[in-house]
């Protein structure tokens, strides 16, 4: 069965970090204590801005809460991301300095080491949230990452959950999972790599028996719904209502750049979702959206649009 556009538009408010990349692909294998030569890019970044542009560049309506400085990066930011999203509650602040990401690519395309300055994200805070309470009640869902403090975290949970409103929790690396809090009962959506649960859940993901596993852990914390990245091998996915199952990744013929594949495989279950497709159907449209990013040198793709994506999962199912 092929996939139908669907011509309607949801408000979404993603809450969390927005960065400027800056890349260094190398040209021939790494060697450290000493200079590699390289090719350079600079772009926007950060895991809820991606996401937001993302769906931004689907067709949504997004609105993205963060902080910023006053500086010449913030001014970057808004002048590359604005056409896809609300910038307006964005704070910036002359004291900060906007963040940044810097990458080192090894000559395959894969990331060898990322140094991120994400300072700024602590002052993601609750009273920065709580005037904008009579808008955050009108979204369609929520979409919070955990470059913002545990707090936070809480406050956004516990606030979907008094005014029904679904939450999607986006961690961003190992470290920080520790912003994640125990009780997980009202969260409608975690999106986490192998990494990530295994630092949460404290236990090794060794095959797909643990994988699994580790899904149903995440499940019976009361998540809703629950997808374990793990890069080339795919995702593992389950929820309440569907069975715990593997989602082979999309095989590519070269890889560009890896940045941004999570956070576009993340904007496009959540399209998916809104949308009420299948829960399989959502799951192949984040691997397809991820598949075209790695093979893209943008962290988000520009030729993705709602008609580009449908039509590039329904030439797959076409050519099985």
């Amino acid at each position: 069965m092929f996939l139908k556009e669907i011509k309607k538009k949801f408000t979404i408010a993603c809450i969390g970090g927005m960065n400027v990349d800056r890349k260094f692909y190398a040209k021939d294998s790494l060697q450290y204590e000493t200079s590699n030569p390289a090719t350079s890019s600079v772009s926007v970044g950060g895991v809820a801005r991606n996401i937001a542009e993302n769906l931004g560049r689907l067709d949504e309506r997004v609105t993205l809460f963060s902080v910023s400085g006053e500086d010449g990066d913030w001014e970057m930011l808004k002048q590359l991301s604005s056409e896809y999203m609300d910038l307006s509650f964005v704070k910036s602040d002359a004291r900060l300095s906007t963040g940044n990401y810097t990458a080192i690519l090894d000559m395959n395309g894969d990331l060898s080491i990322a140094l991120g300055d994400m300072e700024v994200f602590n002052h993601i805070t609750i009273n920065l949230l709580k005037p904008h309470e009579r808008m955050l009640k009108k979204m369609d869902c929520i979409i919070i990452d955990l470059n913002c403090p545990a707090k936070t975290v809480e406050y956004i949970i516990s606030f979907g959950e008094n005014y029904d409103i679904p939450v999607f929790i986006i961690p961003v690396s190992s470290p920080k999972m520790d912003r994640l809090p125990e009780t997980l009962t009202s969260v409608d959506w975690l999106i986490v790599n192998k990494d990530e649960t295994e630092t949460f859940l404290q236990m090794r993901i060794t095959d797909d028996e643990s994988w699994k596993k580790a899904v149903n852990l995440w499940l019976e914390k009361g998540i809703q719904h629950v997808v374990i990245t793990n890069g080339e091998q795919g995702v593992m996915a389950g929820a309440k209502d569907e069975k715990v199952r593997h989602f082979p990744a999309i095989p590519v013929p070269f890889v560009k750049d890896v940045t941004g594949a999570g956070d576009a495989f993340c904007a496009a279950v959540i399209h998916m979702w809104l949308h009420k497709y299948s829960f399989p159907d959502m799951i192949q449209a984040g691997l397809m959206n991820a598949h075209q990013t790695i093979m893209s040198s943008y962290t988000v793709r520009r030729d993705l649009t709602r008609e580009n994506l449908l039509s590039l999962i329904n030439e797959k199912r076409e050519g099985c």
